[in-house]
């Protein structure tokens, strides 16, 4: 068994412990987890194994920091996520130390994980690019059900903004975006 595949193996068995299971009765993180995959498979091919790494791993075993633990202001969203990046990056710093990976690979997904570089490193946009299509593709139309509006548009055009000009362009033709919220990918 190669080390990404180890990895792997140590990011999905942490994420079956999830508790919360979607509707056929997979645990939530592990099928989001396989997403992310899926999705830098088909927007990544050639990615680095450290990019791989850091897309399956990216909400690894998120369900364990509650967002109910922080206040429910944006300040209290902004702090949990943090918490959230830095936690994600420790555990999966210690899957690749385990798996056999060295110190810059780790450091590198670190960075990708608490999201370092965004529009400046290439593999942290990448990874930034696979969460917002995954985010797309398969969690914005249940979000979106009895949003106001306004706050939906802010949330599209903030999603379409941490995209690279790549992937926002991609985003118009792999998905039936309505107007106005594609002129968010045309900026």
């Amino acid at each position: 068994m190669t080390r990404l595949q180890t990895a792997f193996d140590a990011i999905d068995k942490a994420n079956s412990a999830d508790p919360t299971l979607t509707t056929d009765g997979q645990p939530e993180a592990l099928l989001y987890g396989r997403r992310m995959s899926a999705e830098q498979e088909a927007l990544y091919p050639a990615a680095s194994e450290p990019l791989r790494i850091a897309c399956r791993g990216q909400h690894i075993e998120r369900w364990s920091l509650p967002r109910s633990d922080y206040p429910m202001d944006r300040p209290g969203y902004l702090a949990w996520r943090t918490e959230q990046g830095r936690r994600h990056a420790a555990r999966v710093a210690g899957i690749m130390r385990e798996a056999g990976y060295g110190a810059d690979d780790i450091a590198h997904v670190e960075r990708m994980l608490t999201k370092q570089g965004i529009k400046r490193d290439d593999e942290v946009q990448a990874m930034e690019d696979v969460a917002c299509f995954t985010f797309i593709r398969w969690y914005l139309g249940p979000f979106a059900e009895g949003r106001d509006p306004a706050e939906l548009q802010r949330i599209v055009e903030k999603t379409a903004r941490k995209m690279s000009a790549t992937a926002r362009a991609l985003a118009l033709t792999a998905f039936a975006i309505p107007e106005p919220f594609a002129a968010a990918f045309r900026a």
